[in-house]
């Protein structure tokens, strides 16, 4: 499996290679996943931060794992035998309707690795309105990307955006840590 050749068939893929388990230790690493109700994942790629998470997670968290590329989404399948986790081959806009449909109101963490910058704005801006609303008061949402371009879109929608920059990662990643 290539990333690189899912990245250029797939224009969800914002990816040339899988992320470094040290990046995500950076995102999620000091997030408090074990007390959390509900956990989401979007854009899980090939798994690297959702059997991450798995670790992590408490034995009662749901753990919503988002992935719309078709070729990810049967490597999840195969992957991740584990009840606490919902495997999602649909749009990240969704998260309401699937964390409504297991009765959970709102999440704590979304943990997103979505190519912000590749996604039409109408569906971006639908993507990021709904992680506020589904997203707890005290909860968090973190991002990485590869360019910077999307810091005053988040502003808008989050009460308070920290930005911070990480070579853990190749190619070298911006974390959005964002709070409701």
């Amino acid at each position: 499996m290539s990333y690189f050749k899912e990245f250029l068939k797939d224009k969800s893929v914002g990816a040339i290679s899988s992320s470094s388990k040290a990046m995500g230790n950076i995102m999620y690493g000091s997030l408090n996943l074990k007390q959390a109700t509900a956990v989401v994942e979007f854009g899980a790629g090939d798994g690297v931060f959702t059997t991450e998470i798995l670790k992590l997670i408490g034995p009662n968290t749901k753990f919503f794992v988002f992935e719309t590329n078709e070729l990810f989404y049967k490597i999840l399948k195969e992957k991740i035998n584990d009840d606490r986790v919902i495997l999602i081959n649909d749009s990240a806009e969704k998260i309401g309707e699937y964390i409504l449909s297991h009765n959970i109101k709102k999440a704590n963490y979304i943990i997103s690795a979505l190519p912000l910058s590749l996604i039409p704005v109408h569906i971006k801006n639908s993507i990021i309105e709904n992680s506020v609303k589904y997203l707890k008061s005290d909860g968090q949402y973190v991002q990485f990307q590869y360019t910077p371009y999307d810091y005053m879109r988040l502003k808008r929608y989050f009460k308070k955006v920290k930005l911070a920059f990480t070579l853990t990662n190749f190619p070298p990643a911006f974390l959005y840590r964002c709070y409701p």
